[in-house]
């Protein structure tokens, strides 16, 4: 039922307004730059573009914690409205921080994949742009997107009826004169291969590879056809899936490619004229790629199971001292999202679940942290903090 009213108001969004993505633009100005922010997100994705006649897009927000990095970037480049928001597709570390950016920012027009998702913070999103009356797209593949008259945007990819959130993402193809942009979203081996299939012209001068960096997206036979000068992999230091991963970063080397990569450099700036491009960042060597993360070890107190369909987390007490959960967290990571414990004991040996989704309940050993959906069924990861705000216990 949950999943229905948030296509009917998706839907509702989208009737609202034309479905036309063209726009009355500016006349072209010869001799002027374009500009790609790649912002530094952490594991996410963070994309700003200024057009040489001074349109904006942003496309996602990295996850909600990254919001308001995300506002404070754009408020410091001067960004007072943006023409154009595109969420590639629901996944949190994607449109989270899209929340903060709504909440900040004047949007004209908002372009979704139309994937529809539980989770909350897809329903904030949604919410969001029908109370601001934000004019709401879904795009189709073959799409263009008319944000500057000297520059083509296009919808390479789109599939709002994807099984998979990554599938749905929306992949799109900048191009000013000479220079062009390839931005993958979470597009995985599949999509691409759709790609190639379809004869759509995929060569591009910069890439952004596609799932942070996973060997589940970039592909030999892609990163062939694709030819990037430079690559941009987006992800977090030390994050727990281990992006980049090593046989993407060969195929890339192998490809000629030069990489660059946000847990570097932070913020990754390209500037071009539409026939050269300058990268305002240092080449990727690899610091940040791997995962180390350290646990507290002063609470034996652990996240034993964690099931994304029934959202349901067990915690159990394996210390032989009753522990008081008052101040202790309970996050998903994917969402940024915090159960706080109420004042209550947990004795040696005993177990306690936190329940949510639309069969979360109160009673006995389980607590409700809220009706809506917290975890993305694809992948969420989970962290318990004590009151110290120690990580001690992790299941990813």
């Amino acid at each position: 039922m949950k999943r229905l009213l948030w296509f009917v108001l998706a839907l509702l969004l989208m009737l609202a307004g034309c479905t036309d993505l063209e726009e009355t633009n500016t006349p072209a100005v010869s001799g002027k730059e374009m500009a790609v922010h790649f912002i530094d997100v952490g594991q996410g994705d963070s994309i700003f573009i200024e057009s040489p006649n001074g349109k904006t897009m942003l496309i996602d927000g990295g996850v909600k914690g990254a919001g308001k990095t995300v506002v404070d970037y754009l408020h410091a480049q001067g960004v007072t409205k943006l023409d154009y928001v595109v969420a590639t597709h629901p996944d949190a570390d994607h449109i989270g921080g899209l929340i903060a950016v709504l909440n900040s920012i004047s949007v004209k027009e908002f372009i979704d994949s139309g994937k529809v998702h539980t989770s909350q913070t897809y329903e904030e999103m949604l919410t969001l742009i029908h109370n601001k009356n934000i004019h709401y797209t879904v795009p189709t593949t073959g799409d263009t997107i008319a944000l500057d008259s000297v520059v083509n945007v296009d919808v390479l990819a789109s599939d709002d009826n994807a099984v998979d959130n990554n599938d749905a993402s929306i992949v799109l193809r900048v191009a000013y004169q000479q220079i062009s942009f390839l931005l993958m979203g979470d597009a995985d081996h599949g999509i691409e291969q759709q790609l190639l299939n379809s004869g759509v012209d995929v060569e591009a001068t910069i890439l952004k590879a596609g799932h942070h960096g996973s060997n589940t997206s970039s592909s030999g036979q892609f990163i062939k056809e694709v030819n990037p000068l430079a690559t941009i992999l987006s992800y977090g230091q030390d994050n727990k899936y281990g992006h980049p991963h090593a046989e993407v970063v060969d195929t890339l080397k192998q490809a000629g490619s030069d990489l660059y990569g946000t847990a570097e450099s932070g913020t990754i700036v390209v500037a071009t004229d539409g026939v050269t491009y300058d990268v305002n960042a240092k080449q990727w060597t690899g610091i940040g790629a791997t995962s180390s993360i350290t646990l507290s070890k002063s609470d034996k107190v652990e996240l034993i199971s964690k099931d994304l369909q029934t959202e349901i987390v067990a915690i159990q007490n394996n210390s032989n001292e009753t522990v008081n959960l008052q101040g202790w967290k309970l996050i998903s990571v994917e969402g940024n999202q915090e159960f706080n414990f109420p004042n209550i004991n947990l004795v040696p040996g005993k177990k306690i679940y936190v329940t949510s989704g639309t069969d979360a309940k109160a009673s006995g050993n389980a607590l409700e942290w809220t009706k809506k959906q917290i975890w993305l069924n694809s992948g969420d990861a989970a962290k318990l903090k004590n009151a110290k705000g120690e990580i001690v216990s992790e299941l990813p």
